[in-house]
């Protein structure tokens, strides 16, 4: 049976990271938030996020580490909302934490821990939550009114904080964007984002039977470089350094792979010229044996490094250090980390996350065209655009 309707100041449609921080910034002004999500449980993305163990911000922060169609939009809420303010979140609760590398900050114990503070936090301001709760429509007169499976509820502000694609095993859905073109916002092209990409079928067939070799590279793509283990699977690649290209990949773009970071290939081959050492063999001392064989095999020809002439030696070198792939595309959206695209940022005021078009009318976190790369940077632009709206609904 539906519930009766409720009046609010505030609905948030979305119980995760954007929208639990959004709802407790808000009730700290004695706002009445209502949070509706179609989910059983609040907060499923903020569970299985860093392996359990919740990568809830990153101390490296700057704007720098984000994607968007305006590279500046995320600037005014990442300096109004700083990984130490939501570090003093945790150590109110008593939630112990460790950097694990490149400033990851990880929780000691469980991603549960976060949600917990988050539920009592919500609690503590007065946050009514209905989960469970499909939406079917939106729409403003005087009021904004939330058509559900459980009732119709109104409200002067609503907050859609609704995530992106990726994820739909936990639930993701397009109703974000939805509403967002309902209300005559802009929505730039989505994609899978932080996503393994695929091999043509050339290099799908050549390189498959190397799925479970790892090698640390430095992986490049339009102009951007990332330096990481990349990861051999059966149909492409994946690993870290992988992942993060991806965000930045196009349909019809190159990837290039350093395969000897820090090494420059040919000057390390020239000096090697007289040795009778076999090329693949060499090789083995700085790559997998497996893959080692497998690229000689595609490039040329294994035999002692005394019986290459120089023009050989150059052309190799070239190939370690700039290893090209042109992949068939990249991974959908149940091996994303992220989406991106979303609301247009054009059609947002970054000091308030509220639509131009629309008064009242806010969006946060991964429904807004800002994806950010791994390490935590994604969950604090959930944080940080939250805790924005929250200051002005």
């Amino acid at each position: 049976m539906p519930e009766d309707s409720i009046m609010a100041d505030v609905i948030i449609i979305g119980a995760g990271a954007a929208g639990l921080i959004c709802a407790i910034e808000a009730g700290k002004r004695n706002r009445s938030i209502l949070v509706l999500d179609h989910s059983g449980t609040a907060g499923t993305k903020i569970r299985v996020s860093g392996g359990g163990r919740c990568n809830f911000t990153n101390i490296n922060m700057d704007h720098t580490h984000y994607l968007s169609n305006n590279p500046h939009f995320c600037k005014s809420a990442l300096a109004r909302f700083s990984p130490h303010d939501f570090i003093e979140m945790l150590d109110k609760h008593g939630i112990e934490y460790y950097e694990k590398e490149a400033g990851q900050m990880f929780c000691k114990k469980s991603s549960k821990e976060i949600l917990v503070m988050l539920k009592s936090e919500c609690k503590e301001y007065g946050v009514k939550m209905i989960l469970n709760c499909r939406i079917e429509s939106a729409k403003k007169k005087k009021q904004f009114a939330i058509t559900t499976d459980k009732g119709i509820f109104e409200s002067e502000s609503l907050v859609i904080a609704t995530g992106g694609l990726s994820y739909p095993n936990l639930g993701a859905t397009d109703i974000g964007h939805r509403l967002a073109r309902q209300f005559g916002l802009n929505v730039t092209p989505l994609r899978p984002a932080l996503t393994p990409i695929k091999f043509s079928k050339p290099d799908r067939k050549a390189f498959g039977e190397l799925s479970g070799i790892s090698i640390t590279a430095i992986v490049s793509c339009n102009d951007v470089h990332f330096r990481g283990d990349i990861l051999f699977t059966h149909r492409g690649l994946s690993g870290p350094a992988i992942l993060q290209s991806s965000s930045y990949w196009n349909k019809g773009d190159t990837i290039s792979i350093n395969l000897l970071p820090g090494m420059d290939a040919y000057e390390f081959l020239i000096s090697k010229r007289k040795s009778r050492t076999e090329m693949k063999n060499l090789l083995s001392g700085h790559l997998p044996s497996r893959f080692a064989e497998k690229w000689c095999e595609m490039n040329m020809k294994s035999k002692p490094l005394c019986q290459y002439n120089e023009k050989e030696l150059r052309q190799a070198a070239y190939k370690l250090n700039n290893w090209e792939i042109a992949p068939e595309g990249v991974d959908g959206y149940k091996a994303a980390e992220v989406t991106r695209g979303g609301v247009d940022t054009d059609e947002l005021s970054s000091q308030t996350m509220e639509a131009k078009k629309a008064h009242g009318l806010y969006f946060a976190g991964e429904v807004v065209d800002v994806i950010g790369q791994l390490g935590g940077y994604n969950l604090h632009w959930a944080w940080a655009s939250g805790f924005v709206a929250g200051q002005y609904v």
